[in-house]
């Protein structure tokens, strides 16, 4: 039997991982499960309740690390992760995504002998200004199994010169949480409190520093969008980060009709994209979920480590100023036909794909 640590730290996080553990759940003669939340990030609808609707157990260590400059986060979790560690004695630290806690882990679980697993492998932005792309590139180098999500992703690591034996291309496994999720998502109340009509609404989100912290560039996205709310209802759950920099910088006044929520968990958020004529966004994630769903998608990025979803035609990168935003807006509407989306592996089964590949890989260490 092979013990399976399992690294969840902020949001986007819990969605990927949840699936794993259900699928190695159903096999539990082969592995042991130890979840372990860094803490990074800590509010209770950025976290808790992502555990509660997603089935998700009770973590068996919660680190509690907190907020901070990158590098504080990713000290943090690094000296509260090895004791963990020690502790569980892992044959494998599964890890997802590109946040903070994802480096830190892997660094940790590499320096001690333990293999790592990447699921969301291979992506790539080419910009070496965000955070997550050092994140990404750092934890692929780092990696034993490498669980790419798209062939670009393939494509990407063998360029980087990774082995073609530690990749395996598994599919989306956030994609597993919308598919089990999405009919009870829909049954949500949300849409009919905030009155809103379906499809006749937009849904926002926004954290990214460059397009937050700068007082400049975020007022220009809080006018661009006031623009649209005069067109169409635009709702904002707002992330706690953002909620932050429109108060420090006095911007309340600049969000006319724009409708300010707080964070939203899982299913409600789930429930207000599917039903949302066009989604503004500078997540990642949310590009993914808006692309199986052929909802249109306008992110406020000059690049994407997703590029398939730019592919597939639902997703468009809209630089932030106002009237690219706004004629973006207008192009989005002008189709009234949402697009039908099929990304290969993107089918719901990603989980129990990266089941496999872990239990093939077996309870020794091949080396790197």
């Amino acid at each position: 039997m092979q013990t399976i640590m399992h690294i969840v730290g902020a949001r986007p996080n819990f969605m990927k991982v949840a699936p794993v553990m259900a699928a190695m759940a159903k096999r539990p003669g082969e592995f042991r499960q130890v979840l372990v939340h860094t803490g990074q990030h800590y509010d209770r609808n950025m976290s808790d309740v992502f555990l509660e609707q997603l089935g998700m157990p009770q973590p068996d260590e919660f680190l509690g690390i907190g907020s901070g400059t990158h590098a504080e986060q990713t000290a943090k979790v690094m000296l509260g992760f090895e004791p963990a560690l020690a502790k569980h004695r892992p044959d494998w630290v599964v890890v997802v995504g590109d946040v903070n806690s994802t480096l830190a882990c892997a660094l940790v679980a590499a320096k001690r002998g333990v293999r790592v697993a990447h699921v969301e492998a291979g992506l790539r932005s080419g910009d070496w200004t965000m955070p997550e792309e050092v994140n990404r590139v750092l934890t692929d180098r780092l990696s034993d199994l490498l669980l790419t999500p798209s062939e670009d992703g393939d494509r990407n690591l063998l360029r980087e010169g990774i082995g073609e034996a530690r990749i395996r291309r598994v599919g989306n496994v956030m994609i597993d949480s919308l598919v089990r999720l999405l009919p009870e998502a829909r049954k949500t109340p949300l849409v009919h409190e905030l009155g809103l009509v379906r499809e006749r609404f937009v849904l926002v989100t926004l954290h990214r520093p460059d397009n937050v912290d700068d007082p400049a560039a975020l007022r220009v996205i809080l006018d661009a969008l006031a623009a649209i709310a005069r067109a169409m209802p635009v709702v904002f759950p707002v992330h706690p980060r953002t909620r932050k920099q429109i108060q420090a910088a006095g911007l309340e006044s600049a969000a006319g009709s724009i409708r300010f929520l707080e964070p939203l968990g899982y299913l409600d958020f789930l429930g207000l994209t599917d039903a949302a004529r066009v989604v503004i966004t500078d997540s990642g994630g949310v590009q993914e979920e808006t692309t199986y769903l052929g909802v249109p998608c306008l992110t406020l990025r000059p690049n994407t480590e997703r590029p398939v979803t730019i592919e597939r035609g639902t997703n468009r990168l809209v630089a932030r100023a106002g009237p690219a935003v706004a004629r973006a807006f207008e192009s989005a509407i002008a189709d009234p036909a949402r697009k039908t989306c099929a990304v290969p592996l993107w089918d719901g089964g990603a989980a129990d794909r990266i089941t496999d590949a872990i239990a093939a890989a077996g309870p020794r260490s091949a080396g790197r």
